[in-house]
């Protein structure tokens, strides 16, 4: 055992946080989140942690840098202190996209962020969906990457429909193969060509989808460009109805207009990012929540238990 377990919240997401605090029947630590007028970031352990197990709740969604920066800081905080055990619960893992290089003279960011948190003092990670499984090999400590599923399934099931299950490219085909094994549905891809970062062009259907109910399953909505443009091959292909689910509400940009003129119905994500003010702007959204699978994470590492019961 590594103490007593304590749950210290980032300013990103402190609801996730305060929620996954309600299924372990405790309260996030104290901490001091302020700024230097120059606008550096302050931050201070508001209680002794010397010898505890210690969680530290951070996305890395935007503002990115700051959010990173200042987990970078807390995990420091909390290694100077003393913890017997630091780890970053991190539910969204941003810089994730370049994970390897593709094109001359680009960086690996995915594998610079897990260095700097190492070195900042994180000896696990816990996280959601990564964009890419073999980011954990970037890691040189343990790494939980848990599956949001169980929470999006649970709510397609409610609808009780004839699915189709589509990626909205090759490289979703594992995770939608996933989803229509659970529930028992048919598989489609996308084909689709990409010209240039956060700009996509649909193709083609690759399967059936006519007079069924398609979700698009993907890790992340960015800027939504992918999903509206594989929502609009898909009816067109005579789908009845089309969903979209994602565990990453990143919606950058025109994403929350696209998702709103789009041909969705519906859009189902989690809250491994906050969504704050856009869900009024698109009542297309619905957000299931991941902190009951966080807190069963966090009390089976706490108490030595399995993960692994978690990954279904």
């Amino acid at each position: 055992m590594h103490g007593e377990l304590k749950i210290i919240s980032g300013s990103a997401s402190p609801k996730l946080a305060e929620a996954i605090c309600e299924h372990l029947g405790t309260k996030p630590s104290p901490v001091l989140r302020e700024r230097f007028s120059d606008g550096e970031i302050r931050i201070e352990i508001g209680e002794n942690v010397r010898g505890d197990d210690v969680f530290v709740v951070q996305p890395t969604c935007s503002p990115v840098n700051f959010h990173l920066m200042e987990l970078c800081l807390m995990l420091d905080a909390l290694k100077r202190a003393s913890a017997s055990r630091v780890t970053a619960v991190v539910p969204y893992f941003g810089y994730a996209r370049q994970d390897r290089k593709v094109v001359p003279r680009a960086p690996i960011s995915a594998k610079l962020v897990a260095d700097l948190l190492s070195t900042a003092g994180m000896q696990r990670l816990v996280t959601i969906d990564l964009h890419a499984g073999q980011i954990q090999g970037f890691f040189n400590c343990p790494v939980d990457n848990l599956f949001a599923a169980p929470a999006l399934l649970d709510h397609l099931r409610d609808k009780n429909e004839d699915f189709v299950i589509i990626s909205p490219d090759a490289g979703g085909v594992e995770r939608a193969r996933a989803f229509a094994k659970r529930l028992g549905a048919t598989l489609a891809i996308v084909d689709k060509r990409r010209d240039a970062p956060n700009q996509a062009k649909a193709m083609h259907i690759i399967g059936d989808v006519k007079d069924k109910v398609a979700v698009v399953v993907d890790d992340m909505i960015d800027t939504a460009g992918t999903m509206c443009a594989a929502a609009n091959v898909i009816m067109e292909n005579g789908a009845r109805d089309v969903l979209a689910c994602a565990t990453h509400p990143v919606l950058s940009g025109p994403a929350i207009q696209r998702l709103d003129e789009s041909a969705f119905s519906e859009v189902v994500v989690t809250d491994t990012i906050p969504l704050g003010d856009k869900m009024k702007n698109c009542s297309k959204i619905k957000q299931r929540s991941v902190a009951s699978l966080l807190a069963k994470a966090i009390n089976n590492v706490h108490t030595e238990s399995s993960v692994s019961v978690l990954f279904v």
